[in-house]
C-alpha cells in the first residue's frame, strides 16, 4: 500500500524534505548546473558549487537519495543527472517563483538582468525554453495545434500534422512513459512555454534540422538563419 501524502495532522512531510534539500547554497548550485539535462561527474559538481569533496560528497549523496538526483557509474566515475522531466520543471517553477517573490521585483515581468542570449533561447533540461520558446507555444495554442486543460495539453489533428512536418511522430510521443505535453513555466519570461514528451521531441527535431544549435555557455542555444526564417515565418503565419 503505497503511504499518504499527508499525515493525521494534514501535514506533508514531502514538501518540508525536498524544501531542506534545495535550501542548501550548495545543493541548489548543483541542481541548477545539471538543469541543461547534462550529467556531470561529482569533482565537476563540487567545483561549481565551491565547496571541498568531502562536503559535496555528502550533498550529493543527499540528493540523490531524497530524489533530485540519479546516479550513473562508468568505470572509476560518478556522474549525476536530474533524477527526472518532472523534477527539472519543478526547479525551473521555483525559479520563477524566486524571480517574483524578491523584493525589487513586487510586479511579475520578464527578469531583464538575465543575460540576452540565456533568456532568448535555451535548454530547460530536455526542452527548449525561453522567449522564443514562450512565444512560440502562445501561437501553438492560437493556431489550434494544442488543446489545454490547465497545465496537461493534448494535440489536435491539425496539431499533430503539424508535428509529423516538423518530424515528430505524435502517437509513438503519447506511449512514451512520461507526459505527453504540459507546461513548464519559463523563469525568465514567467509565462509558459513547451515541455514533456513532445517538448523534448520539437527540440530534437529542431536541432537535428539545423535551426538550433547547442553552444559553449551552459544552456544557452543559437537560433541559426534558417531557423529564424523558419520561427518566423510560423510565428507570422
Amino acid at each position: 500500500m503505497t503511504a499518504p501524502l499527508a499525515d493525521d495532522q494534514n501535514h506533508f512531510p514531502g514538501l518540508s524534505r525536498i524544501g531542506a534539500l534545495l535550501a542548501d547554497p550548495g545543493r541548489a548550485a548543483m541542481l541548477w548546473a545539471l538543469m541543461d539535462g547534462s550529467a556531470r561527474p561529482a569533482g565537476e559538481l563540487t567545483m561549481i558549487a565551491g565547496l571541498s569533496p568531502s562536503a559535496a560528497s555528502a550533498h550529493l549523496g543527499r540528493l540523490t537519495d531524497g530524489g533530485l538526483l540519479a546516479l550513473e557509474v562508468r568505470g572509476r566515475h560518478r556522474y549525476f543527472r536530474i533524477a527526472s522531466p518532472d523534477i527539472a520543471a519543478s526547479i525551473e517553477a521555483l525559479a520563477t517563483v524566486a524571480q517574483v517573490s524578491a523584493p525589487q521585483r513586487a510586479v511579475p515581468r520578464p527578469a531583464r538582468t538575465v543575460p540576452l542570449e540565456m533568456r532568448y533561447a535555451r535548454t530547460c533540461y530536455d526542452h527548449m525554453a525561453g522567449e522564443l520558446s514562450v512565444r512560440l507555444f502562445e501561437r501553438m495554442l492560437e493556431r489550434g495545434l494544442l488543446t489545454q486543460n490547465g497545465a496537461s495539453l493534448e494535440a489536435t489533428a491539425q496539431g499533430a500534422a503539424r508535428f509529423a512536418d516538423w518530424g515528430i511522430d505524435v502517437a509513438a510521443q503519447q506511449t512514451r512513459r512520461r507526459r505527453f505535453a504540459c507546461t513548464c513555466l519559463d523563469w525568465s519570461m514567467r509565462r509558459p512555454h513547451l515541455g514533456g514528451a513532445l517538448g523534448a521531441a520539437l527540440l530534437d527535431a529542431w536541432s537535428s534540422q539545423g535551426w538550433v544549435e547547442r553552444t559553449l555557455r551552459p544552456r544557452v542555444l543559437r537560433v541559426t538563419p534558417a531557423g529564424q526564417q523558419h520561427f518566423d515565418a510560423f510565428l507570422a503565419g
